[in-house]
């Protein structure tokens, strides 16, 4: 079996995780975590970060800070129709109003023309970009349309931990950027997740909102100025909850493991990238991923549309390739979206959830694993 993904946590690793055990440490969240975040905020070039238990948990707690924050002119939030179901979900769960915007056939990312029409015409508050299997989307323009119109620019980066637009990495563009950690993604803490900023305000209203909304976490002035504006005891402070929050806390054991996942990051990264470039330079389907000069392509999974679609699913299937659909395919036709607004296809997209697939790229994959794949999906499409 060639296989979608392969875990990034080696023999070496789990040694030195028991060897580490056996110091009796403290496991839940405490000076580890601290110490994953800081190291992880370091590798990516932004001043704060925040561990969280899933990638999924960081969307939701963005969009919460964002509402709770008072970041928001509006409830309107932009999500790309070719996306994960926690893109969209959070926005349906804390009451906002999703708009979904078809996508573009360069990078899969937001169809740019499209976006636009829903600025002008919604004047939303915030974009969430997802940039899909870590293709690079086109971040220049992208930005500069949040800011004529006054768009909060949100990243998930979930799929594309390390990918840069001409040698900035993506995640550092937006308010804030979310990250996943779980099996199989870039780096893995078993399960969990990261989001990223720079905004100091903002940073610290995810470290309460992640933590049942107290002020345990915050900085000693955050936490004077609170206590002082509420007039709260220092003692009654231990139990005092400002915000609407979650119990999002990840462990000190999972940041542990990451501490050397990153480490790892780079040299992973540009395995996924030359297999990336591989899949480009043998695959013969009649349309291919964009890369974008100077871009580092971290893939998360390589991509396929082709009208052939069902055929070289079963034949790959056959040959006991793992394979999948492309991610959540059209958020506008799935059930949940459905049921609150009823059914919104949309053309590029439509074209994406009929005809694309997706088929294995991990740092452990071979050049004979890739060729062979490749052969199997130009075989039938030349047939």
């Amino acid at each position: 079996m060639i296989s979608l993904v392969k875990d990034t946590i080696d023999e070496k690793d789990i040694d030195r995780l028991v060897d580490w055990l056996k110091t009796y440490p403290r496991l839940t969240k405490g000076t580890v975590t601290l110490e994953f975040e800081e190291k992880f905020s370091n590798w990516l070039g932004r001043k704060h970060s925040v561990f969280v238990n899933s990638g999924s948990s960081a969307n939701l707690l963005v969009l919460s800070a964002l509402l709770q924050g008072k970041y928001l002119k509006n409830t309107k939030i932009v999500v790309p129709s070719t996306a994960w179901s926690t893109d969209l979900a959070p926005v349906i769960q804390l009451g906002l109003k999703p708009l979904l915007c078809d996508s573009n056939l360069n990078d899969l990312s937001v169809d740019l023309e499209h976006l636009e029409k829903i600025f002008v015409d919604e004047s939303p508050s915030a974009l969430l970009l997802v940039s899909v299997l870590g293709l690079v989307p086109d971040m220049e323009n992208v930005v500069e349309l949040c800011d004529k119109y006054d768009v909060i620019l949100l990243e998930d980066t979930c799929e594309a931990m390390g990918c840069e637009y001409i040698g900035q990495k993506l995640g550092t563009f937006g308010l804030a950027s979310t990250f996943s950690t779980f099996f199989g993604h870039h780096i893995s803490t078993i399960e969990g997740g990261i989001i990223s900023t720079d905004d100091k305000d903002f940073y610290e209203l995810l470290v309460s909102i992640r933590s049942h909304g107290w002020d345990r976490d915050l900085s000693k002035e955050t936490q004077v100025k609170l206590q002082k504006e509420w007039g709260v005891s220092e003692f009654n402070a231990l139990y005092t909850f400002y915000y609407s929050g979650f119990n999002f806390r990840s462990t000190d054991l999972q940041a542990y493991i990451g501490l050397t996942q990153i480490d790892k990051l780079d040299d992973w990264g540009k395995r996924r990238e030359d297999n990336y470039y591989l899949y480009q330079r043998l695959i013969n389907t009649e349309w291919k991923p964009t890369s974008y000069f100077d871009s580092l392509t971290s893939n998360f999974a390589y991509p396929v549309i082709s009208s052939h679609r069902d055929k070289i699913v079963k034949k790959l299937q056959e040959n006991k390739v793992e394979v999948r659909p492309m991610i959540c395919g059209s958020m506008g036709t799935q059930p949940f979206y459905v049921k609150h607004y009823g059914r919104l296809e949309l053309p590029n997209v439509s074209l994406i959830d009929r005809d694309g697939f997706y088929v294995p790229n991990h740092p452990k994959l071979t050049v004979e694993e890739i060729t062979f794949i490749t052969e199997i999906i130009n075989g039938e499409i030349s047939e």
